[in-house]
Parts: C-alpha cells; sequence; structure tokens
C-alpha cells in the first residue's frame, strides 16, 4: 500500500518542481543572483584572506574559499531565490490553488523549493571541484563530513527561506526580510571570515548561528580538522536548528496573501 502511496506522490513532487523551474526560469533577476553571486564573492575574498595567518589555523585559501563558494550558494542559490518564490506563489494565489488539489502541504513546500535546491546542490559540487583544480587545494581529507554539511546546508536554507516568506509581505520586501541572516550568516558562520580567525569568544557566540554547524561540517570534510566527538556535536547541532525550522514553518507559514 505504501508503495502504491508514493508513486503518485513522486510524480505530483516531480510535476510540481518542474512548473516551478519554468517559473523559476522567467524571473531573470532572481536567476542571476542565484547563478552569479556564489561564482564571484567567493573570489572577492581572496585579497582579505592574504592578510589572515590561514597557517596558523590549519586552512589553506583553497579551504576557505571553497566553503566560502558553498556558503554562498546557500544563502543566494537556495534562501534568497526560495523566499522570492514563496512570498511571490503566495501573493498570486498558488499555494491556495495547490491546497485545494491531492498535494499536501509538504508537498507543496518541497516541490517548490526543489528547483532551487537543485541548482544550489550542482553548484555547490562545481564549485568544489573548480576550487579544488584552480586554487590547488586537493581532494577533501573527509568528503562524507562535506556531503553531510551539503545535505544540512541545502535543507535547512530551504526551511529557513519558508519561514522568511511567513513574515514577508510582498516579493519587494523579500530582500529586505532575507538580508539579516544573508549578512549574520556570511560575517559570523565562516563562510566570509572563518570563525578559526575569530576571538574565542565571538567563535563560540557564532557557533549557535543557524547556518554555522552546516557551513562547518563543509569545511571539516576539506581539512579534516574535526575529531569524532566534534563532529557529533556539529551534526546534532544542524538536526536540531532543521528541526526547529520545520517546526516553526509548519507552525507559522501563511498560505493566503498577506493584504
Amino acid at each position: 500500500m505504501s508503495g502504491l502511496t508514493a508513486a503518485p506522490a513522486g510524480r505530483r513532487l516531480r510535476a510540481l518542481a518542474r512548473a516551478e523551474l519554468a517559473l523559476l526560469g522567467r524571473n531573470r533577476g532572481v536567476v542571476l543572483t542565484a547563478l552569479l553571486a556564489p561564482l564571484a564573492l567567493p573570489f572577492s575574498l581572496r585579497p582579505a584572506l592574504d592578510q589572515m595567518d590561514l597557517g596558523r589555523q590549519g586552512l589553506t585559501p583553497g579551504a576557505v574559499l571553497m566553503t566560502a563558494a558553498v556558503g554562498f550558494s546557500f544563502l543566494f542559490a537556495v534562501y534568497c531565490t526560495l523566499v522570492n518564490a514563496y512570498v511571490a506563489r503566495r501573493e498570486e494565489l498558488v499555494l491556495k490553488r495547490l491546497r485545494t488539489g491531492e498535494l499536501t502541504d509538504a508537498e507543496i513546500l518541497t516541490g517548490t523549493a526543489l528547483p532551487a535546491v537543485g541548482v544550489g546542490l550542482a553548484q555547490a559540487l562545481l564549485l568544489s571541484a573548480g576550487c579544488a583544480v584552480l586554487l590547488h587545494s586537493g581532494a577533501p581529507r573527509a568528503p562524507y563530513l562535506t556531503l553531510l554539511g551539503l545535505v544540512a546546508g541545502l535543507v535547512l536554507s530551504a526551511a529557513l527561506a519558508a519561514l522568511t516568506a511567513s513574515f514577508t509581505r510582498s516579493v519587494e520586501s523579500a530582500q529586505i526580510t532575507a538580508l539579516p541572516l544573508v549578512l549574520v550568516t556570511m560575517v559570523g558562520s565562516g563562510i566570509a571570515v572563518p570563525t578559526e580567525v575569530l576571538p574565542h569568544r565571538l567563535a563560540s557566540v557564532c557557533a549557535f548561528l543557524p547556518l554555522s554547524p552546516a557551513v562547518r561540517l563543509v569545511r571539516a570534510g576539506w581539512t579534516g580538522r574535526l575529531d569524532a566527538p566534534e563532529v557529533l556535536v556539529t551534526v546534532a547541532a544542524a538536526l536540531a536548528w532543521t528541526v526547529v525550522a520545520v517546526f516553526a514553518v509548519r507552525r507559522w507559514f501563511r498560505w493566503e496573501p498577506r493584504r
């Protein structure tokens, strides 16, 4: 019986994802931001990295830039793109109409997120390979940690986007409501500035930011500088943030236009 249920659910998700991908492709501004920002922003950090004593922290410019590229994919390819998408579909009554059909609420949110998450995943993998080749950073020492970080970051970015969309009034204000998380995460979660070079107390506080565990796992996969207890704590923190974000979306997500 479960197999009979899963097949139609899979078809519904694929159909919704294809429709959302077509809608996403029509918004050139969002597409350009999602594709170009993660490509350009990491390399703009290179002059600042030259002023940091990365070797003392066991880091290399390649590992830092690779982590930055993946982090920017979380923020721009997934988070910002989906805040805009969820708000636009809600205000256009698309979400309301979808709820009258066979799709469940979870399927609607997941199907809407799939194209952006797919773009973010492909982008992160390509950027990681590019950094390994161009910056001679080599292969990751613990690739399973990088994969864990990728999955955690993509899922949490999508959930945070749905939560942000809940209190965003219009598509025009989506960039404003998304900006605080983008800026705080860039500075505090180890994307623009490695947390290893921050003062200890500040780094301890920044470790509690939503995307910090995912970014830490991505970087640790490249450097191998994370022992088993630290891995367990970091994975547990990522899971905890994901559970909290999903609960908040189930509790506060708005399906009706905010008018």
